[in-house]
């Protein structure tokens, strides 16, 4: 797989109740969580000894950026960092709640929809070529996205007229168009927000705003691997063929809707396909593809998973029960539900999909299979602790994240972004930091032996 730059930024539902019942409202939980919680912030927006930032986005939503990454399990790890770290506020807000007489509990979720019918995203970032048009990409990457859903969806108990029933994806009935600039209104497949934080000449940014945020680490890993994948045939020109749908919008609310996986879509060809079909045919010009290159072992990892989910998924969905989010859960509510004689419309049904998301490890339904070994992994618990300090070692991550621990240890005020790094002082010059891929920099290094 082609060194690439990526990065996830992940919005978490935020509320404090007591006894089930909304205690404080969504501004005031929001200070809680933030004000003199995070060491060397002024304000909700703060970037982290290991590269990621964390802020307060629109709604009140907290919001985790992972630090740049070059390898997807090292993504999947600081993802994972990103729960732990808003854990750990919320548990200092909970205390400062007690130390003010105020009695609740502060519940974050990862997920994508709210009890309103709000909507907040996860968003992938791809450092791509200039050399390709953004119109190529768009027209290759849209059927994929429309059908990722399939093993990257996060499931979702939907209340339509019709009544109560289960589909694939939290993000999916949000789409309301292939191509955009908005994230919060007329929400679309791909953002076309270009912000490269790099050499704009060579690069852009994809930001993907389609995607459900996941639990499960092998669904995040497929979500951003084999994207990862259908790019690098992209850029090679190895993939030349058009699988345009007639109405992407629309056929990405169809197939969420229907679990079973037989709902088809119609191409601009005037073929009907269904989502597995169209998935199965991407994977195979992936898979000749990597045949014809000197594959590295993640590329061979991600073509081996993404193969075994799509046979899985051919011939038994449940057979995914340990792997993918949407059948994990599904088959947890299912049994709940025959065991206790429920239908989908019994508002336990509802709790028990918010549940999952719950980041909480003693409280989640995810983490709670997962303390049981009930579902598979990418990583472990001592990785994930490892990067909450820790920045990856090999992208300019590594540059910011030295700098504000040693910047927070000699009490020194500093200003960074992805791009800059820069002490409050006149007499200091900004340090710009424009490649990505760049982990070790003589002027950032002087300037810490500077303190």
């Amino acid at each position: 797989m082609k060194r690439r730059i990526f990065g996830l930024e992940n919005e978490y539902g935020l509320t404090c109740t007591l006894n089930g019942q909304r205690r404080l409202s969504p501004d005031n939980v929001a200070r809680y969580l933030f004000e003199k919680v995070i060491p060397g912030a002024r304000n909700a927006n703060v970037f982290l000894e290991n590269g990621a930032r964390l802020y307060l986005d629109t709604g009140f939503h907290p919001e985790y950026a992972t630090p740049e990454c070059d390898d997807v399990t090292e993504l999947v790890v600081h993802d994972k960092a990103g729960e732990r770290i808003v854990e750990d506020l919320l548990h200092q807000a909970e205390k400062r709640l007690r130390e003010d007489g105020i009695s609740g509990n502060i519940l974050l979720f990862k997920n994508n929809t709210d009890s309103a019918g709000n909507s907040y995203g996860c968003h992938e970032n791809y450092l791509v070529s200039r050399d390709v048009s953004f119109q190529r990409l768009a027209e290759a990457l849209i059927p994929f996205f429309v059908t990722r859903q399939i093993f990257a969806g996060a499931g979702k108990v939907l209340q339509t007229p019709r009544g109560f029933h289960y589909c694939l994806s939290q993000r999916a009935q949000h789409i309301c168009q292939e191509i955009s600039g908005a994230t919060t209104s007329s929400r679309s497949i791909i953002n076309t927000r270009d912000e490269p934080h790099a050499d704009a000449e060579k690069y852009r940014r994809l930001h993907v705003i389609v995607g459900d945020s996941n639990m499960s680490e092998i669904a995040t890993y497929l979500k951003i691997g084999t994207t990862a994948l259908v790019l690098d045939m992209i850029e090679d020109g190895f993939f030349d063929r058009d699988y345009s749908l007639q109405s992407p919008v629309q056929a990405i609310r169809d197939i969420s809707h229907d679990p079973t996986l037989r709902e088809t879509v119609k191409l601009k060809d005037g073929r009907s396909i269904s989502a597995l079909q169209l998935q199965l045919e991407y994977l195979e010009h992936a898979t000749r593809y990597v045949n014809s290159i000197d594959a590295d072992d993640v590329t061979k990892d991600v073509l081996a998973r993404w193969t075994d989910v799509l046979e899985k998924l051919s011939t038994d969905p449940l057979q995914l029960g340990r792997e993918l989010d949407w059948v994990i859960k599904r088959e947890w509510i299912e049994s709940y539900m025959t065991r206790n004689r429920l239908s989908w419309r019994d508002p336990k049904i509802s709790l028990m999909d918010l549940q999952y998301h719950d980041i909480r490890p003693d409280r989640g339904l995810y983490y709670r299979l997962a303390e049981r070994d009930m579902v598979d992994r990418i990583t472990d618990d001592e990785s994930i602790e490892l990067a909450k300090h820790t920045p990856p070692q090999t992208t300019r991550a590594r540059l910011r994240g030295e700098f504000i621990r040693q910047a927070n240890l000699k009490g020194k005020d500093y200003r960074v972004d992805w791009v800059y790094l820069k002490l409050n002082d006149p007499e200091r010059e900004t340090i710009l930091c424009k490649d990505p891929f760049q982990s070790h920099d003589e002027r950032v290094a002087r300037l810490i032996r500077s303190f």
